[in-house]
């Protein structure tokens, strides 16, 4: 039995897609003393995380993560300790590996692991941070805001957007996710969690069309 694979709906392909580009912030990779990876649902960060390693653009990684609800099912014992068994099975040293397995939200993957860094003297002038790609807005606001001297380069899984929504599987998921996501670049800044980022008109339009067709389960 073939499984169709989860697609966009058509009516609201053109508002995911301007969603979709707007939370990629469209960095240039260049080394830098750490690679950061943010905690999520998705396994892509350590998959990125360590290809990244890899191709030597770090010496040092760091893994940030507990749980939250949508996390659990897929790592029972915690973000940061699968990601760091992703990145130790496919070849990462497991001495080039700092893990925080208590950070539950970006502010605090970013807190955490600067402090972690300080805790084992690595310096951190730079660094990458990967995260969901509809993460790499929200996750650069808060780093210049809790971190503003370092230079931050964000990152992700390359993956198409249609090859993204089939890895994770649900469609839904994804874009209530864009639409949260979106919500949060105003509120945060306006919270003091994040420094203030510019949101065309386009992508205002975009997301209250998503939120006004029920993309909304993970609005604040």
């Amino acid at each position: 039995m073939t499984t169709t694979p989860p697609t966009i709906p058509a009516e609201h392909r053109a508002d995911v897609e301007c969603l979709w580009d707007y939370h990629h912030m469209h960095h240039e990779i260049r080394p830098v003393d750490v690679g950061i990876g943010l905690g999520s649902h998705d396994l892509g960060v350590a998959k990125v995380a360590t290809d990244l390693y890899h191709r030597g653009m770090y010496p040092t990684l760091v893994f940030t993560g507990a749980n939250a609800p949508t996390t659990t099912e897929a790592f029972p014992r915690g973000e940061a300790v699968h990601y760091r068994e992703y990145a130790i099975t496919h070849g990462v040293p497991t001495a080039a590996i700092l893990i925080d397995t208590q950070a539950t939200n970006t502010g605090q993957n970013i807190e955490y692991a600067r402090a972690l860094l300080a805790k084992h003297q690595v310096p951190a002038r730079s660094v990458i941070l990967m995260s969901r790609p509809y993460q790499q807005r929200r996750a650069y606001a808060t780093c210049k805001k809790l971190w503003p001297e370092v230079d931050v380069i964000c990152a992700s899984h390359q993956l198409s957007l249609d090859d993204y929504v089939a890895s994770i599987g649900d469609t839904k998921k994804v874009m209530d996710m864009l639409v949260g996501d979106t919500q949060r670049i105003d509120m945060y800044a306006e919270l003091g969690f994040a420094i203030p980022q510019d949101i065309p008109d386009q992508v205002r339009a975009a997301y209250t069309r998503l939120a006004d067709a029920g993309f909304t389960s993970r609005l604040v």
